[in-house]
């Protein structure tokens, strides 16, 4: 029994030093393929649906196959291939019906359906059934309408798994609005303002890159912005709220948190800045190491100035991010310490597909990005 014991101690020894040895990647390149390039294109929103699948909201656009014109729409790729999805006014084709609802920034996914939210009053949800989703055959199955309030404008949306989903955007009542659904997407009911923190003046969030929603497991961490720029964090799936003070940048209704991201239930980045001055670097980054509970300054006075979107590279333990903005893509494989230029070419959001492989969108183009060491 003691010879047992004590070959357990050296294999749980030597898997801590294993561990203690992962050494991050030094990427130092980024290879750009545009998949799709057109002046009307203005993307802030992206998912990769089964690590497939690619689709993306778009309005007033015309279709490059049959001289089709359509209003609203989705691009879809497969990796292997890429083609287009698209409604007209009256009929359907590949059978999604008319989506009345303009300027969505929000979409998610859960196992079987899409969801796209706009961003203004009315705000309307989209729930889009995927019957195949290799052969993009998309159908519109309803749209819900979730807060006509004359102040409602939505930012950001994402799903704790295939039942629970949740959406937030600026206050209307003293409070963020965040609207929660507990049965995949069919209905979905706004929280009370009794159930969550006060805003403060001039407190909101920001449609930039539906990267206001960061989700591990349970937990959940909402990036506020403008003249006051928190973290709202719930622990059990949007039932119960708290909320973290940062020292990001802050105090005009450009500042504060654009986007957040979670490695785990402990790492997490969030960056900013001010859009209208995007080469300030001072106070635009920073993470935590607690959940969230406090956040630190990283990167102070160093570049990169103002990006709309941070994500963790899969599979790089927290150490690797790549932050993105209208100015350009940064790499880190710090957390977030130090930081690399690796492009000029400007972009709003990014999704992972795996460790090497990214898909990017923006102004004009959605373009797939490769990641590359020397």
């Amino acid at each position: 029994m003691k010879r047992i014991a004590f070959v357990l101690v050296v294999i749980v020894f030597f898997s801590c030093k294993q561990e203690d040895k992962f050494v991050p990647r030094n990427i130092s390149k980024v290879e750009i393929n545009h998949l799709l390039e057109d002046s009307l294109l203005n993307v802030r929103a992206l998912e990769i649906m089964n690590d497939t699948v690619l689709i993306f909201p778009f309005d007033r656009y015309t279709v490059y196959s049959n001289d089709i014109g359509y209003d609203e729409g989705f691009w879809v790729d497969t990796v292997h291939s890429t083609y287009p999805i698209m409604n007209e006014e009256v009929d359907t084709l590949n059978g999604i019906g008319k989506i009345e609802s303009k300027q969505i920034r929000s979409i998610a996914s859960n196992y079987n359906s899409l969801f796209l939210l706009n961003i203004e009053s009315p705000a309307f949800i989209n729930k889009i059934k995927l019957d195949t989703v290799l052969h993009a055959n998309l159908r519109l199955q309803k749209v819900i309408m979730v807060d006509d309030s004359p102040k409602a404008f939505y930012d950001s949306m994402d799903f704790w798994n295939d039942k629970e989903g949740i959406a937030i955007g600026d206050p209307t009542e003293g409070c963020m609005s965040i609207i929660i659904t507990r049965d995949g997407g069919e209905t979905w009911t706004k929280l009370s303002c009794d159930d969550l923190p006060k805003s403060k003046d001039g407190e909101a969030a920001f449609a930039a890159s539906d990267t206001n929603i960061a989700i591990v497991d349970d937990n959940t961490w909402v990036a506020t912005g403008g003249k006051a720029s928190r973290v709202l964090y719930s622990p059990d799936k949007g039932k119960t709220w708290t909320v973290f003070e940062t020292p990001i940048v802050q105090g005009l209704e450009t500042t504060g948190m654009y986007s957040i991201d979670f490695y785990d239930e402990l790492t997490g980045f969030a960056i900013g800045g001010d859009y209208t001055k995007p080469d300030d670097n001072a106070a635009n980054k920073i993470r935590t190491a607690d959940g969230g509970k406090t956040w630190e300054l990283v990167a102070q006075n160093q570049n990169p100035g103002y990006r709309s979107c941070v994500q963790y590279i899969p599979n790089g333990r927290g150490k690797e991010l790549v932050a993105i903005g209208f100015k350009g893509i940064d790499y880190s494989n710090d957390y977030g310490s130090t930081w690399k230029r690796l492009s000029d070419e400007g972009f709003y959001t990014i999704r992972f597909l795996n460790d090497s492989v990214a898909y990017a969108a923006g102004a004009g183009r959605i373009s797939k990005l490769t990641f590359r060491e020397e």
